[in-house]
């Protein structure tokens, strides 16, 4: 292996928000960072750029705009236009944008649930109804998007805000399913606005379908956003992009920045530059070594964890555990008061998910450890 994931660094005084919400013995485990050294082509072309001394307002040149449409073609024959990116400081910033240029007070929007906390508040940011919509759990241990009320919910136009590969889930989308959905919103004149951000992390062979490169139809009412911040490991840099492939829809939108949403810092557009034109071999030891964590960590819940279920990922380094048979009011209370281990609560992704916790599998596999070392022995104490 040539690049070294097992490596542990202490990130407790850099300002990470991952290491700095709780206590110092507390191990963080929530938020979606990953907690691997960056890839080293990445750090050096930042430390190339900074040997200029000057750091003021940037936009996207060519060469980040061609390394994009090269990758997008290269990983999901997906043919983009360099005019049809636009580049953001956040995912978050993109769909909010999308949702106050599109949708009216009278229509819905479509989340599935459990689902990214900021998903499930945009729309109220704007004063529009929403509609939370249950997956439905498989025998299989998968979730199955419930086709009759996604369209009944968007009856009337709205927009459907999609996760694909799906946080907290970790479910990649099929093609027949995601037909299906899009299929559905075409009918009901309804927009897709879909959050691929971690698009590249698949497993088993998984390969990431963009909602848009169904078919032309489709990409005339999706508005995608992406972003290298989770596969490459690069989210404090703040650099994000959406596709938009209809030329009225992307004047539309991008006119929703106006006075909001302000431009991308020349760092994270220079990190983003190589990660999709240099990044691929550290990319390609990255997703085997996660992988394995899931596996590790799918091992290990079924046999040091009892009264916790989760089902496997196919993407994502995010798992989603079940704790319900522990009987307690709080699991995630539970486990950084007794374990010591810092979880996002379930209650974030959906009313209905008291009895879960999300946990954070991209980091050292002794890390990993250790947080499954203290969930256990919390477990045995009880």
């Amino acid at each position: 292996m040539t690049f070294d994931f097992d490596q542990v660094f202490d990130r407790v005084a850099t300002g990470s928000t991952k290491w700095s919400r709780y206590p110092a013995d507390v191990l963080p485990m929530w938020v979606a960072d990953m907690d691997f050294a960056a890839p080293p082509v990445i750090i050096q072309a930042l430390q190339k750029r900074l040997e200029h001394p000057m750091l003021g307002y940037s936009v996207a040149q060519e060469a980040l705009r061609t390394a994009i449409v090269a990758d997008l073609w290269s990983k999901y024959a997906w043919r983009v236009q360099p005019q049809e990116l636009v580049f953001l400081p956040g995912i978050e910033s993109g769909f909010n944008m999308a949702l106050n240029a599109l949708v009216t007070a009278d229509q819905n929007v479509v989340v599935q649930v459990p689902n990214y906390p900021p998903l499930r508040q945009a729309p109220g940011h704007w004063g529009l109804n929403k509609v939370e919509l249950e997956f439905v759990s498989q025998a299989d241990g998968t979730y199955a998007t419930p086709l009759d009320v996604l369209r009944e919910s968007l009856d009337g136009g709205g927009a459907l805000l999609l996760s694909n590969p799906h946080n907290p889930l970790g479910k990649v989308f099929a093609r027949e399913e995601l037909q299906a959905v899009a299929d559905i919103c075409l009918k009901q004149d309804a927009w897709i606005i879909s959050d691929e951000i971690h698009a590249e992390l698949c497993y088993d062979g998984r390969v990431h379908i963009p909602t848009a490169s169904l078919s032309p139809e489709i990409a005339r009412r999706t508005i995608t956003l992406m972003s290298a911040s989770k596969a490459y490991n690069i989210a404090g840099l703040k650099t994000a992009f959406m596709i938009i492939q209809e030329p009225a829809l992307l004047a539309r939108v991008n006119h929703a920045r106006c006075g909001l949403v302000d431009s991308v810092n020349p760092l994270g557009l220079e990190a983003t530059r190589v990660a999709y034109s240099e990044g691929g071999p550290w990319l390609a030891e990255l997703l085997p070594y996660l992988q394995g964590n899931r596996d590790y960590l799918v091992d290990a819940v079924r046999n040091r964890l009892p009264g916790v279920t989760m089902n496997i990922p196919q993407g994502t380094y995010l798992a989603w555990l079940d704790c319900t048979a522990l009987g307690l009011d709080d699991p995630q209370q539970f486990f950084l008061e007794q374990a010591r281990v810092g979880l996002s609560a379930g209650l974030d992704f959906g009313d209905r998910n008291q009895q879960f916790v999300r946990l954070n599998f991209g980091c050292p596999r002794a890390l990993l450890e250790e947080g499954l070392k203290r969930m256990e022995n919390s477990l045995r104490k009880r």
